[in-house]
């Protein structure tokens, strides 16, 4: 089945750590240290493969993660391994009579967030007694985000566990005791030479009170490419965002306090070429299924070197190439650098970049609805008169469907598809904004 599912998601073959993880995962409970960008997801999610069971018909497998963007991530990336088996995912923000609806047909594996996992729990909407393996993900971005006791509550709650596996993006002192991990085999490739990335490091030296026109003259150099604009906190992201939109510059953010829609269409945005900057807080420095970035700067410090090196490791992933930018001012530098890198010239005339050549259509319908990208595609290749180089990426969310399109042909195409129906039933298409 393995095999398959490696087929399935078109990877000719795993990496030194995943390869680790599939035989670890066989002598009892893991610990995996590896880092953001590495392929960890595949490193817990092919093992479970020779655990699930076809005859048992509730959940076999509870992934916790830290946030909604990872569990999404997960179950679209267990859904195209095409095993056969049932996943869901729970987290706050998802409507839960959804939820409630899965979980009447239980999947084989359920991913979800705390903070949800332990609402579901109180409820009793799912069977815990079958769940005989047990995924923390990130586990050190949990504790963080401070969801230790929800982790114990939920985990005391299941009486049958026999695997445990624990993933986490940095070293820890100590595994707290609520895991129940047990003589675990642990997997270090935090330091091993094939994560090192291949990351040029550069500053941009400015006054503070220069500092937002110095980060708007860099990215209008180098934003023809993805770039990831990092703030420390939610309102400089909106404080940015609102001046750099009356320059005149095209963006989106990304943060906590956003809704979950919001956030969801800000990423499959970026992810489709639609935007290519994505200002955002460190939610967007771990665990999100982006692309390769090719800049990321960070427009404020961030609070410490671990700090910085999540943010780094969005960038230069997997044999890529990137370039991480700190603006700093005159005089300053961080303990975390032993020396100053090279300094970025930025041009005395700015020019704002060309939009990007894909924009997003918007469809008002999704997996709920019974549509898929088949759908899709053929809607706008055929009534859309669209031809293939022209369509990028589809993605189907729960009740809504977002495909990009050539930024020149988006106009027509929705204007041919406006009054079409998908599967016998009118649905609104338009423009995403």
């Amino acid at each position: 089945m393995i095999q398959q599912a490696l087929q399935n998601l078109k990877i000719a073959k795993l990496n030194p750590m995943q390869l680790a993880a599939l035989e670890a995962a066989k002598k009892g409970d893991v610990i995996l240290l590896s880092p953001t960008g590495s392929g960890k997801t595949l490193g817990f999610l092919l093992p479970l493969l020779d655990t699930l069971k076809a005859d048992v018909q509730t959940v076999q497998v509870l992934i916790l993660v830290p946030s909604r963007e990872l569990a999404l991530q997960i179950e679209q990336v267990f859904k195209a391994m095409g095993t056969g088996f049932k996943v869901n995912c729970c987290y706050g923000g998802h409507p839960l009579k959804i939820e409630l609806n899965n979980l009447s047909r239980p999947p084989a594996v359920l991913v979800g967030t705390p903070g949800r996992m332990g609402h579901h729990l109180r409820r009793n909407t799912f069977d815990t007694s079958t769940v005989t393996t047990l995924i923390l993900d990130e586990f050190d971005k949990a504790l963080e985000f401070g969801f230790q006791e929800d982790m114990a509550y939920i985990i005391k709650k299941l009486p049958s566990v026999e695997k445990r596996m624990l993933t986490s993006a940095t070293k820890m002192d100590a595994i707290p005791s609520l895991t129940g991990i047990n003589r675990p085999v642990k997997l270090d490739f935090l330091t091993h030479a094939a994560s090192v990335p291949d990351l040029k490091q550069k500053v941009v030296i400015c006054e503070p009170a220069d500092r937002l026109e110095a980060l708007f003259a860099l990215v209008c150099k180098i934003s023809d490419q993805p770039t990831l604009v990092f703030c420390n906190h939610r309102d400089a992201v909106e404080r940015i965002s609102d001046l750099l939109y009356d320059m005149g510059l095209p963006h989106d953010i990304f943060h906590g306090g956003m809704e979950q829609d919001d956030r969801e269409r800000a990423l499959l945005k970026f992810r489709n070429g639609s935007h290519r900057i994505l200002i955002t807080t460190d939610l967007a420095s771990r665990g999100l299924d982006i692309p390769e970035i090719e800049h990321v700067v960070h427009y404020q410090l961030p609070h410490n070197e671990e700090a910085f090196v999540h943010r780094n490791g969005r960038t230069a992933r997997m044999n890529a190439k990137g370039t991480s930018y700190l603006l700093l001012a005159p005089g300053e530098k961080p303990d975390y650098l032993s020396e100053l890198p090279e300094i970025e010239q930025l041009p005395e005339k700015t020019i704002i970049p060309k939009l990007s050549p894909w924009a997003t259509v918007y469809i008002a319908a999704g997996k709920k609805d019974k549509i898929n990208k088949v759908d899709i595609v053929g809607l706008l290749l055929k009534k859309g008169q669209l031809d293939k180089e022209d369509l990028g990426l589809i993605e189907v969310l729960d009740h809504s469907s977002y495909a990009a399109v050539k930024r020149n042909q988006i106009e027509k195409v929705v204007g041919l598809v406006k009054n079409e129906k998908i599967k016998g039933k009118k649905i609104k298409i338009d423009i995403s904004q």
